[in-house]
């Protein structure tokens, strides 16, 4: 790509470290900041530059900062990624190269018109029966009586859903200080049967949508369909938003699937792009080596592999 003498490079500040969750581990990732936004970098065989927040910010000026990039020495970036968010599907820069990705998307018009007419009868007939059961859902703060609640359901089991549990045996402050980075662009709504918090959502606010970054329910009260209260909630608090969708991260073809098939969420595709900006960057993207050594795994093989796995975990905790 060549630039024009009016272009302007956007400055590229320096490279520094930022703590992160990884698997649910607190660790450490090299960022930069171009033109007051923060990138993440990649380090591997192949360096991959994208939005810390892709999820919540939008990338406006592509153009600029692949010239910042290729025209910073320090970086050493291979490739530059970012996607269109929801809910700008069709592909506005066709001559990057475009891969899709799939997520799982609620349209939300009101919590009427999703509870009669966007989910299956067994959904409606969940929801009320959480209610009938006596469990309550509503709004709250990131308090300690949240955190509390929250540390308690995490130390229930090391393995949820066939995989090992990142969060299982973090204590009180750990878990305060990990998921205290983000609340202020989150909505925390709780589950609660006889004064015990049961089940939460940290709601993202993304602008245009709402985000489940985390949703998870007591296992010795699954009887009480605390997930299908909670996304309930969620669609009430995003007609109040006014956020016109919600989405329950990437869509996969597994177990929860057919939980969010019942809810109305649908399987959206988005486009995700890729620009490599070195020789070694076109190879990988040639090879596939830019989506990571897990992606390369065809899926015939992959999900046998899911099964041994959910097996292995099953045998330990028996």
């Amino acid at each position: 790509m060549s630039i024009s003498k009016e272009q302007k490079i956007f400055d590229v500040g320096p490279i520094f470290n930022k703590e992160i969750l990884i698997k649910g581990q607190s660790g450490s990732i090299e960022c930069v900041n171009i033109a007051e936004q923060t990138y993440l970098l990649s380090r591997g065989p192949v360096t991959v530059v994208g939005l810390e927040d892709d999820w919540f910010e939008d990338q406006d000026n592509p153009q600029e900062v692949i010239a910042a990039l290729k025209a910073n020495k320090k970086i050493k970036a291979d490739i530059f990624t970012f996607w269109q968010r929801i809910p700008n599907y069709e592909p506005a820069f066709p001559s990057y190269h475009t891969e899709w990705t799939e997520i799982a998307v609620l349209p939300i018009t009101t919590y009427d018109h999703w509870f009669n007419h966007q989910i299956k009868s067994r959904v409606r007939s969940l929801v009320r029966k959480a209610e009938k059961e006596g469990v309550t859902v509503k709004e709250t703060d990131y308090d300690d009586d949240f955190i509390r609640g929250m540390t308690a359901i995490f130390n229930e089991a090391p393995v949820r859903q066939g995989r090992k549990f990142w969060h299982y045996g973090k204590d009180f402050e750990t878990v305060k200080r990990q998921f205290s980075r983000y609340i202020h662009r989150e909505i925390m709504i709780g589950a609660y049967f006889n004064g015990e918090m049961i089940g939460l959502i940290m709601l993202g606010n993304a602008g245009t949508f709402g985000l489940t970054g985390q949703i998870i329910s007591s296992l010795k009260h699954r009887d009480k369909s605390i997930n299908n209260a909670l996304v309930a909630k969620a669609v009430e608090v995003c007609e109040q938003r006014k956020l016109g969708y919600l989405c329950y991260i990437f869509w996969s073809e597994d177990s929860l699937a057919e939980f969010k098939r019942r809810c109305g969420f649908e399987k959206t595709r988005v486009p995700r792009y890729f620009v490599p900006l070195t020789t070694k960057g076109r190879l990988a993207l040639k090879c596939g080596a830019h989506r990571g050594w897990q992606q390369m795994i065809p899926l015939q093989i992959k999900a046998p592999l899911k099964r041994l796995r959910r097996m292995w975990h099953g045998m330990k905790e028996d």
